[in-house]
């Protein structure tokens, strides 16, 4: 069971200790889905984190809070040059002293498991001598864990022999014990420290046509893995040609003849895809997470901005008549509808329990689910096309002896159309159209990102609404040919034509997960394509034209 953040019991410190205490904390190899469950209770409780890359920074954003300060523990503020090991801890010490009580926390972030490969040992016990409490996190080793992303497992089967597990720079090391043929070897280092290693190996006797995987990137959407002999992988770095320049991660022997077979992460179906969401940044939480889990990154470009309504007398009105029994039904048909008629509810001290009696229509599954998640469940939605239209399609007329009050309340955008208010009056409903929010067209991206737009950096883009093809059409420009254009919906693909955009996919249903697991989908078409074409696999982006190539079509 994870460790509530905010109820992490302090460790037991030394007697009078004036410093706050220390948590060394394994960050994984790379994927932030790999930190532990009981890693991110002590990302959100630090008060300072030390670690050894910036870059990590940006990744724990989602854990750790908003006034946590960042210290770099890998090299000088001045110069740049690497800390050695005992300056990392003295800066740990000196770091943990700017506070009075052990209530403070200090993280000290690890690559991989603290344990394996750190300078844990040193900075552990500069903390026992100076009396600074600590406790240890373990994380997943970037050793085993790269490796398995790679397709590479290091007991390849039940009589596989031993496995050595090394670091490049150690100059202490018996490579002679790891030359027999069935031992795996695990190499961890990059540039000319993981040279020196595999020269070593092979000069203390191992056979030069043993297959070593280099992996660059390990864990990460850029992660590229390669199998030479060792003889081929010496030879490609010592003249520059190297399938994988930055390889950090080196596995010898065996396993890596399984590679071609076993390989699951660099062959997910949009592995290495850079995807635009024009989409507001709290809306597209599940369709990020979800491109992540297809081996994408997701770049998120607001082109609307959601707003309250100029004049909020008409929502009070809704309100207030809703909850003396005005209405029979309230139709939502939108998840930021929900949103709204909630955060009203709040400010006028109202809760689910005032749609005691009504009857809740939703538009499609996202919304509903926002219905959900307010404790609500919706009477009616839509059977096939989920869209006013759908929803109009099973919506029963009004009857004078069924129903005892005939009117229905439709918090909408500004700009949402008629289509189901004239519906619901020709099957003799009454209907109260209000404007419950506003949506206005965001500010343009910054430079880069117009360019990248433009210029086909992107492998794809979703489109979750006619008004945001309309609107980054708008602020930003049409998407390059060769972009993937993916939208929600028939609607929102008619009007991206009507920009003269070529749809290449259209979700079976009105969900951003749904039209991700359909872009995946179309992704292993091309995979398939390219394959029985005896074409090299290319992402989209990386076949950039002046003219629209022949699309594989849904």
């Amino acid at each position: 069971m994870s460790t509530e953040a905010a109820s992490l019991t302090p460790i037991p410190s030394p007697e009078g200790a004036r410093a706050a205490r220390v948590a060394f904390v394994g960050a994984g190899p790379g994927d932030p889905g790999l930190l532990t469950v009981r890693a991110r209770d002590y990302l959100a409780a630090a008060d300072v984190i030390l670690l050894d890359t910036l870059h990590r920074a940006e990744q724990l954003a989602p854990w750790a809070r908003d006034d946590v300060e960042f210290v770099l523990a890998a090299s000088q503020a001045q110069g740049g040059k690497p800390l050695t090991e005992k300056a990392r801890a003295r800066l740990l010490i000196k770091t943990a002293k700017r506070f009075a009580t052990p209530d403070h926390l200090v993280v000290r972030l690890m690559d991989g498991d603290p344990s394996v490969f750190s300078g844990l040992a040193a900075e552990a016990l500069a903390c026992r001598h100076e009396g600074v409490g600590f406790e240890i996190v373990p994380g997943v080793s970037t050793a085993w864990s790269v490796p398995a992303y790679a397709g590479v497992p290091l007991s390849a089967h039940d009589r596989s022999g031993a496995v050595h597990m090394i670091t490049a720079g150690d100059p202490h090391i018996d490579w002679s014990l790891s030359t027999g043929g069935d031992v795996t070897v695990v190499v961890l280092g990059s540039g000319k420290a993981l040279l020196t290693a595999l020269r070593a190996l092979v000069g203390a006797g191992r056979d030069a046509t043993s297959p070593v995987a280099l992996t660059e990137h390990g864990t990460t959407v850029t992660q590229h893995t390669t199998v030479l002999s060792l003889h081929d992988a010496i030879a490609g770095m010592e003249n520059g040609s190297a399938c994988c320049p930055e390889a950090s991660v080196a596995v010898v022997g065996p396993p890596g003849e399984l590679r071609a077979e076993l390989s699951w992460y660099e062959t997910k179906p949009l592995f290495g895809w850079s995807i635009l969401v024009p989409r507001t940044k709290d809306q597209a939480g599940p369709m990020t997470d979800r491109i992540a889990a297809y081996g994408a990154t997701s770049s998120v470009v607001p082109t609307i901005s959601v707003e309250p309504p100029r004049t909020p007398q008409q929502m009070d009105r809704a309100v207030r008549g809703l909850v003396t029994g005005r209405y029979e039904w309230i139709g939502f048909t939108s998840v930021n509808a929900v949103k709204a008629v909630r955060e009203k509810f709040e400010a006028v001290g109202l809760d689910a329990r005032a749609f005691s009696g009504l009857k809740l229509a939703a538009v499609g599954g996202a919304t509903a689910q926002a219905l959900r998640d307010w404790g609500l469940e919706p009477d009616l939605l839509p059977e096939g096309e989920q869209s006013a239209r759908g929803l109009l399609e099973v919506w029963p007329p009004y009857d004078d002896v069924l129903d005892p009050i005939d009117r229905v309340f439709l918090p909408r955008a500004d700009i949402a159309t008629d289509t189901l208010v004239a519906g619901l009056r020709e099957i003799g409903w009454e209907v109260d159209d209000v404007t419950a929010y506003r949506t206005v067209r965001a500010a343009p991206p910054a430079a880069a990102v117009r360019e990248a737009i433009k210029g086909g950096s992107f492998d794809a883009v979703c489109f979750t609404s006619s008004s945001t093809v309309r609107n980054l059409v708008g602020i930003a420009g049409k998407p390059h040919p060769t972009t993937i254009v993916a939208c929600i919906g028939p609607a929102t693909a008619k009007t991206a034509e009507e920009h003269g955009l070529t749809v290449d996919v259209i979700a079976p249903e009105p969900s951003g997960v749904a039209l991700v697991d359909a872009l995946a989908h179309h992704g292993r078409l091309l995979v398939s394509q390219a394959q029985t074409a005896g074409e090299p696999v290319l992402r989209p982006s990386q076949k950039r034209a002046t003219t629209r190539r022949a699309r594989v079509r849904r």
